[in-house]
């Protein structure tokens, strides 16, 4: 007859992350720094948030201080750290985009001398949409090919960058996304640098990531670019306030 032990050892359910991610990848601890702001957008951090848990890695929540930060969906987000508890040693950097809250960003000197501290020892200097915006603030995107959000990527040449309106884009170890939903594709291309195309290929399977979008907004149409002019009507404020914190970026770094 078999001890209570070995009965519980049949008997015990498996652990849930190895049911449903399975073993976490081998090889040494990714260490990432994530900026986290006021009015940043939730589903940037959350869609990469997702991704490098999977891959195991030490996470680091960076905010101004340890407040919670209020998402753009009223969500909030505590910080792990703030710029002056966290460690320098960087797999990743990583900014998230947003809108008022990404300007505060770039005007604010504590954040972006943070962003260019940590830069220095990073593997890779990362960002979707509006996040790029912050890092070529912080003279991080100079002379390096890059994208954002449609609505504010004109905005990269003033800070030094090379625009492109590619939905992902690597130049040497800086890589930038899109809008919102780009942040998965950057997420995955990012995981496969870290950890190699068949554990990023392992992830896109788990999370189920296989987009087949509604309604078609991939190619250029009247529909669309009538879609963008209204859009574009609605963030005169927007559009206003982050070019001037984008000239006073590129007067700083001697653009």
């Amino acid at each position: 007859m078999g001890s209570a032990s070995s009965e519980t050892a049949r008997t015990a359910p498996p652990n849930l992350d190895d049911l449903l991610w399975g073993p976490k990848f081998p090889g040494s601890a990714i260490k990432v720094a994530m900026l986290v702001y006021p009015e940043m957008v939730l589903q940037h951090l959350v869609g990469l948030q997702t991704i490098l848990n999977i891959l195991g890695a030490d996470i680091h929540l960076v905010g101004f201080d340890m407040t919670p930060v209020i998402t753009d969906v009223g969500i909030p987000i505590r910080p792990t750290d703030t710029p002056a508890t966290c460690p320098q040693d960087m797999d990743v950097l990583f900014v998230p985009g947003g809108l008022k809250g990404t300007i505060a960003c770039m005007n604010n000197p504590a954040v972006l001398a943070f962003l260019t501290s940590v830069a220095r020892h990073a593997r890779f200097i990362t960002s979707v949409c509006t996040g790029s915006l912050v890092l070529a603030a912080a003279g991080l995107l100079e002379g390096y090919k890059a994208t954002s959000h449609w609505g504010v990527a004109g905005l990269l040449p003033v800070m030094g960058a090379i625009e492109s309106r590619e939905r992902l884009v690597q130049d040497r170890n800086r890589i930038t996304g899109a809008g919102v939903t780009a942040g998965l594709d950057f997420g995955l291309i990012l995981a496969a640098q870290l950890r190699g195309q068949q554990a990023a290929e392992h992830i896109q399977l788990i999370i189920d990531y296989a987009p087949q979008a509604p309604f078609r907004h991939d190619v250029a149409s009247e529909t669309l670019a009538a879609q963008k002019a209204t859009g574009r009507s609605h963030a005169a404020w927007i559009d206003g306030n982050a070019l001037q914190a984008a000239q006073a970026a590129a007067r700083r770094l001697k653009l």
